[in-house]
């Protein structure tokens, strides 16, 4: 990178900025040629998020340890990297009713580079970000195509001087750092070489999905494949929680609707009373009792 500031120029070590052999020639074949080449590296980064799957594993229950100890869960990015980690943090509320400071995106730039380049913030190291936010309850998530952003780098070591937890997201598996879980995604050279927004980005975003959802899974944010704790803030919404209801006992939509006018709307206590065929009050109590966890509620009022 060449600064027209100051002229620093660093060179990025990582598989994303190198040539890829296979698209040499895109910008010589048809239009439907380019699309062909541009989906066939797509079709590598599924296979290349498999590959790290152990490790993610690892970071997920880094990330239930966390929330459930009172902690949080940050994401520390830039550029693509960033905007994907704050994308991820922004939909866990509507889709599992999260709490808002669950998890927590610190993006390098502030909103303004959310939908505009800002030039050099990712120069900046992001450790003030985490001083001023972290515990050393939290997890810090840092999510780079290179691995060597000098933003998300220190704001792990921030966090890591804490005593919080840390996990670093990264295609490339050559890092400065030595995280508690490196998630390496191989997905080699970019069609166009650097572009990072392509494979790397899909592979992040992948990662990122599947990782926020394990946590709120294991949290008992949902009930089977529902989203059980979702708020139903319009009416496509609320016609989703009576289908869900439906779905989870079989009961018929009239008994669904008149379960969640009972429990005041809370979709949670409505399905545990359809399934328990405990009262409302009792179903309310028993997820008080397990954080909201719809099975640890059933198993407790079965007992």
């Amino acid at each position: 990178m060449i600064s027209p500031r100051n002229g620093v120029v660093v060179r990025v070590e990582s598989p994303t900025e190198q040539r890829n052999p296979r698209t040499a020639d895109i910008d010589r074949v048809s239009t439907i040629d380019v699309l062909r080449m541009i989906n066939e590296e797509d079709r590598t980064v599924p296979a290349a998020v498999a590959q790290a799957l152990p490790e993610l594993a690892g970071a997920v229950d880094l990330g239930v340890a966390a929330i459930m100890s009172g902690g949080r869960v940050h994401y520390v990015g830039a550029g693509t990297s960033g905007r994907l980690a704050t994308l991820d943090a922004a939909e866990l509320v509507p889709t599992f009713n999260a709490p808002a400071d669950w998890f927590v995106a610190h993006h390098a730039g502030g909103p303004e580079a959310l939908v505009r380049a800002v030039e050099e913030v990712e120069d900046h190291s992001g450790a003030a970000q985490i001083r001023r936010h972290a515990t050393a309850k939290d997890l810090v998530v840092g999510v780079t195509a290179s691995g060597r952003t000098p933003f998300v780098i220190g704001a792990l070591q921030e966090a890591q001087a804490l005593g919080a937890r840390t996990v670093l997201v990264s295609n490339n598996a050559s890092v400065p750092f030595t995280p508690d879980v490196l998630v390496a995604l191989n997905t080699g050279p970019e069609a166009i070489a650097g572009s990072t927004r392509m494979k790397a980005g899909s592979a992040q975003k992948l990662v990122l999905t599947s990782f926020s959802t394990a946590v709120m899974i294991k949290l008992g944010r949902t009930y089977s494949n529902l989203m059980v704790s979702m708020r139903a803030t319009n009416a496509k919404l609320r016609g989703r929680t009576i289908r869900i209801l439906h779905e989870a006992t079989g009961q018929p939509e009239n008994a669904c609707e008149q379960a969640l006018a009972d429990a005041d709307g809370d979709l949670k206590v409505a399905l545990v009373h359809l399934l328990s065929g405990a009262p409302t009050e009792r179903a309310a109590a028993a997820l008080e009792d397990t954080k909201g966890h719809v099975r640890n509620a059933l198993d407790r009022l079965a007992g």
